[in-house]
Formats: C-alpha cells, structure tokens, sequence
C-alpha cells in the first residue's frame, strides 16, 4: 500500500526553517479580512506595523508561518508515503498555543507523524508539528488530520472519536462575515499555491464549479470574530483552537458563525463552541466540531 505505517510513523522527525516578519503576518491577517474599518485602531492592530500596541499576530499565523502554506506539511517528504494528493484532503486541524507568536523570527518547526488510522474506506494520517522560537523553546504545536480516500482497510486502528457536537441550545451569538471574491487569491500568498484556490479548470475537474477558499483561511476568520467580538481583541487569551473541516466554501459567500460560550464544567475548559456555515447556500456545513479555548 502506498502508505506504509510502521515506516511513517517510526521515521525521525523533519526539521525545518520557519522564518517569518512583520510583513507576512500583515498580509495573513489582510488574507483574513482584517483592516475593515480602515480607520479602527482594533483593525490597524492586525495590518499596521506602528500601531502603539505592537503588530497582533493571532496564533492561527502559526500554522502558515514561513509561507510554507502549512507548517507541519511536510509528510508528503516522509518515507512510508506515497500517495496521489489528489487523494488527500485536509480533515481537521489543532492547535495549541504555548507563548504568543511575534511578528517576526527565524524559527524551526519539528513534524512527526504519531499515528495512522483506518477509517475503512480511507486512512487518517495524524501529523504533528511544533514549531520552536528562536531560542528554542515552544510556540505552538499543531495537529491536523489528512483524509486520504481509498487507501483505508488494512486492519489498523480507527482511532479515537474526535466528535465534539455543537450545544442543543440556541447560539449565544451569531456573526455574519461577509468575504471577498479574490479572497482566495490573497490567502495563496501565505504559501498555500493550490490551483483549487485559483483555476477554474482545476475546480472544475475537482468537482466544483468555481475555486474554493482555503479551509485554513476560514478557519482563520472564525477565530480573528470570536478574538474581534467575545476576547476584547486580545489574541494572547488564546489557549487552544481547533475544527473539523466539514464542506467547501466559496469566494464571495457569507460565512455564517454560530458560537456557544463553554458550559460550567464544559471538557475542555473556558471559551467558546463554534460552528460555521454558508449563509449563501442554505447553511450547508463548513466547519464543524470547532473548539476555542481561552485562557
């Protein structure tokens, strides 16, 4: 099978150059939206680099940082994989946030991949990534999940149930995030060079009838509106993010953000559940099982 699991998983960690400044992260944060109002000092924290506070950087920069498009995405150099990437799709993504990330450094990011599991239909590779400070300590460590289609069955381990369903109660809030339709041209300038995100004919042989955003662009968004509207714009209360990946969204849609504050005694701690839709398209799901803990 092109995926072999003893290989992969017992296969020494890759290191590699992470090196980032301020205005990679301004163009991040553009990616994501940010500097509307132009004029709002909350805004200018994300895209000006003399605002009085200093350059924010949300931790979700992290995962990108280097404009590698994704650290940690790396296994596809790791012996024991060999499959066809038009097999693989991004099913989830962790993060844990260990100091706040500055808005520029020479890092080093350590990728591993601790298990793959068998889904029956696909194989799940679980990849982390930490991604070091200049003096070596952590910045944060990111896990995702790639779903690669037909390459499960080989008897392996499922793995655990990620499944963290929104409450069954009403939305404490509800944030409507309008997007731009060359949003997913900007966000390629994190590194991420798709031609889904860009080319319709790749679209198109994908199945869909126009490029898609960047789930990791989304992702971003959700976590820049509840950071924005519910943290007082203090990203460094962060903890801990994550989401599951539940459909496409389009360029131009309106992604729609139900958020639940964590119940008393809620796994997981403070902060806030979260769902995202496209408000466009009869709220067919794009992120599911989303996590957002504070500190």
């Amino acid at each position: 099978m092109p995926i072999d699991v003893e290989k992969v998983t017992s296969a020494p960690p890759v290191r590699a150059a992470a090196v980032w400044d301020e205005r990679e992260v301004r163009l991040y944060h553009l990616a994501l939206g940010a500097g509307v109002p132009e004029t709002s000092s909350d805004e200018l924290r994300y895209v000006f680099e003399g605002h009085e506070q200093g350059l924010q950087v949300l931790p979700t920069f992290g995962v990108v940082a280097g404009g590698t498009g994704g650290v940690g995405f790396q296994l596809f150099d790791l012996p024991g994989v060999d499959i066809d990437l038009a097999a693989a799709l991004h099913g989830g993504q962790e993060i844990t946030v260990h100091r706040p990330l500055p808005a520029a450094a020479r890092a080093t990011t350590i990728t591993r991949v601790p298990a793959v599991y068998d889904k029956g239909t696909a194989a799940v590779i679980v990849q982390e990534s930490t991604l070091l400070g200049e003096d070596g300590r952590p910045l944060i460590t990111q896990r995702n999940q790639i779903f690669v289609r037909g390459e499960g069955g080989f008897g392996g381990d499922r793995g655990p149930s990620e499944r963290l369903p929104a409450p069954d109660r009403e939305p404490d809030r509800l944030l409507d995030l309008p997007t731009l339709r060359q949003q997913a041209l900007l966000y390629r300038l994190a590194g991420d060079g798709n031609p889904l995100h860009a080319d319709p004919a790749t679209a198109r042989r994908a199945g869909y009838d126009r490029p898609v955003l960047h789930g990791l662009c989304t992702f971003g968004m959700a976590v820049k509106a509840v950071t924005d509207r519910l943290l007082g714009g203090d990203a460094t209360r962060i903890a801990a993010c994550r989401t599951r990946f539940a459909g496409v969204f389009f360029p131009g849609e309106t992604l729609r953000l139900r958020i639940w504050a964590a119940s008393e005694g809620d796994e997981g701690g403070a902060g806030y559940r979260l769902t995202a839709t496209a408000a466009d398209r009869d709220d067919a799901p794009v992120l599911t099982d989303a996590r957002l803990t504070t500190r």
